[in-house]
């Protein structure tokens, strides 16, 4: 099993409730023991997870949301 890593991704277009549920979605049907916190005012999504950064970012760009750095 791997360690969780801890991942904080700058995400532009979230503007929501929905948006926190797709994000929150898309990142635990890939790891379902992901724990994924979102602050909207500075669009930061912040994840624990066995998935990579690369991984994580492209779930969320996936849903249609455009992550920064």
């Amino acid at each position: 099993m791997s360690t969780p890593l801890n991942h904080q991704l700058q995400v532009k277009g979230m503007s929501c409730q929905h948006c926190v549920k797709a994000v929150t979605k898309a990142i635990q049907a890939l790891d379902e023991a992901a724990t994924v916190s979102v602050t909207l005012p500075q669009g930061l999504v912040t994840v624990q997870t066995t998935l990579t950064r690369d991984i994580t970012a492209k779930a969320i760009s996936d849903e249609g949301y455009e992550v920064q750095g």
